[in-house]
């Protein structure tokens, strides 16, 4: 039996030096990297298309001590930080080994796999408040790329989410999306440029209506793809990891499905588990998330990140770690226009801390500054659910001056997507719209002098430009979010235009944080804390570096890539080390 992408087949019995499960930017930085230290190597992914939730993704990976900082940065300065977020939960010598090699990572991808990263200096992180912190220039994001230069893997890598491109069609980087979202200087040439482009390219407008440029996490999946390409490296779809072989106390391979039959593929110096984590898995949120939960709420492709890794990493001895934590992030339901009874999951990441709206538990009451990172607005709805039973769901409300000209929940301002253009049956499901608060307040179940109350509040807040309760808008990071134009506070502005409007949000996530636990050198460790021989884990299968904290956009990505980086190196050291130990004849069949 072979299974392949078409130009390349795997026999059952192939050996290869490396195989690398999950096809994300993890993954793929790994098999690139493994290529170019000469071992050979195999990349495995489960579903019909490469790159995993990273190609869905904003793309950004967070790198403290990147080139584009200069001297605004340090080793000890992101340090520190890193230990401000971690709080004790994480090794030190596995911070370091982040911070120390995550820039190396970023020359490489440059240099060998042709993808450039530039430096968002206006990008705060995520905690301005904790020592080591910086306003702006460790999250990076990818360079576009020109997609025709995957050949057929184009069609193969998967295509980013309609509500992250302009129209659903045109792609545009998160620096093009900031500027036309916030109205920056010059926003509508972007706007026409990026029209203009699509619709000039004629050629690739007669094969299909997506874009060709990919941007976001579309570059970042692209590009690393199209290195695997350039270097012909053995890759697999519709491929799922069954478990993995050993013997003795040395993991072997691999036993991957196909078509409902098994392959036992070989790994003689290693094999890197980069498959996500469990947010797609029913049974796995149910054992170890807070509840309750649902994996539909998540964000993450469908059916993808069901624990495979995990499970398979277990049976091998591997310890578990950081289980009960995800990458939080709220989310809204939105039903397909194309496809009827189907629907998608929307991440909360920017709207929250536009002017002209609050988000109230179901008691009509604010539990928590909107404007937070997504993550923490994840854990004070679960700490909000502890304290009242009522926090896992509640309700985004904003009047008709913040629908005309601010994004929500995947519906664009009204000045681009009125009313009137939305599916009527959205109303009062999707999107509740009423005459009054009261009215809005009857509709979504909230008690309507409560909810009035809560609005009378924010008013006041606009007009001082204090929130006095949370702090809304009071550092740089909620500021990023807001509307320059509105003062004395970007993240306020009042409520009090009709119609007004209500969403539902969702404690929703971009991933879960528990998995294996691994060490500096992305090992992967069993209970009495000692390295499997010949077993890696990176990104979401493996135990999160930040444990339950989110430093700055690209933290997931980031150390994923960077892990990557770690672990081929890692056993490319091995290889050597273990070449010089054997006779000549043996090391050069080696």
């Amino acid at each position: 039996m072979t299974l392949g992408t078409g130009s390349d087949s795997i026999a059952d019995g192939a050996v290869f030096d490396v195989i690398v499960v999950g096809s994300g930017a993890g993954g793929m930085l790994a098999a690139n990297r493994a290529h170019d230290l000469g071992l050979s190597v195999l990349l495995v992914e489960k579903s019909d298309r490469f790159g995993g939730t990273s190609a869905v993704s904003g793309g950004a990976i967070w790198v403290p001590c990147n080139d584009d900082l200069g001297g605004l940065d340090d080793r000890a300065k992101a340090l520190t930080y890193l230990r401000a977020c971690t709080r004790g939960q994480v090794a030190d010598e596995k911070l370091a080994a982040y911070v120390d090699n995550a820039m190396p990572m970023v020359r490489y991808t440059k240099d060998q796999v042709g993808l450039g990263f530039k430096a968002v200096m206006e990008y705060p992180d995520y905690y301005p408040d904790r020592e080591g912190a910086l306003p702006g220039g460790r999250t990076m994001d990818p360079d576009a790329v020109d997609g025709s230069e995957l050949g057929d893997d184009y069609w193969r890598l998967r295509e980013p989410y309609a509500l992250m491109r302009l129209f659903g069609r045109i792609s545009l980087t998160v620096k093009e999306a900031r500027a036309i979202t916030t109205k920056k200087p010059g926003w509508p040439l972007v706007l026409l440029k990026l029209i203009g482009a699509y619709a000039t390219d004629l050629g690739w407008r007669m094969k299909t209506k997506r874009d060709r440029r990919l941007s976001m996490g579309n570059a970042l999946a692209g590009g690393l793809l199209r290195g695997l390409v350039r270097r012909g490296v053995p890759r697999v779809i519709n491929a799922r990891l069954q478990r993995l072989t050993r013997d003795g106390e040395r993991v072997t391979g691999a036993v991957i499905s196909r078509d409902g039959k098994d392959m036992t593929i070989t790994a003689r110096r290693g094999v890197i588990l980069a498959a996500g984590g469990f947010e797609r898995s029913a049974e796995m949120r149910q054992a170890h998330l807070p509840q309750p939960t649902s994996d539909t709420w998540s964000v993450t492709p469908y059916p993808n990140n069901t624990g495979d890794a995990i499970r398979a990493g277990r049976e091998m001895g591997a310890a578990l770690e950081f289980m009960d934590l995800a990458w939080w992030a709220p989310t809204m339901r939105l039903p397909s226009r194309d496809t009827p009874n189907t629907e998608s999951r929307v991440g909360m990441f920017m709207e929250r801390g536009w002017p002209g709206s609050v988000i109230v538990n179901p008691a009509g009451r604010r539990f928590v500054n909107e404007a937070i990172s997504y993550n923490d607005f994840g854990y004070a709805m679960i700490t909000e659910h502890q304290k009242t039973g009522a926090g896992l769901t509640c309700w985004m409300v904003f009047d008709a001056t913040f629908r005309r000209n601010y994004v929500v929940g995947g519906i664009m301002p009204g000045m681009m997507q009125p009313d009137r253009s939305l599916p009527p049956e959205w109303f009062d499901s999707v999107i509740y719209s009423a005459g009054s608060i009261a009215e809005l307040a009857g509709k979504i179940g909230v008690p309507a002098q409560s909810l009035a109350e809560t609005v009378a509040q924010m008013n006041t807040y606009a007009r001082t430009g204090k929130d006095t309760e949370f702090g809304r808008g009071d550092n740089v990071y909620d500021r990023y979010f807001g509307d320059r134009f509105v003062k004395p506070n970007p993240c306020l502005g009042p409520i009090e235009k009709a119609p007004f409007y209500a969403m539902r949000v969702d404690l929703g996530d971009i991933g879960t944080k528990g998995g294996m636990k691994t060490d500096a050198r992305a090992r992967v460790l069993d209970e009495a804390g000692e390295p499997i021989a010949g077993l890696y884990a990176i990104g979401n299968c493996s135990a999160s570096i930040m444990a339950e904290s989110y430093p700055g956009a690209g933290s997931t990505l980031g150390p994923a890539m960077t892990f990557g980086f770690i672990a081929v190196n890692d056993i490319a050291a091995a290889r050597t080390n273990q070449d010089q130990d054997l006779p000549p004849q043996q090391a050069a069949r080696a």
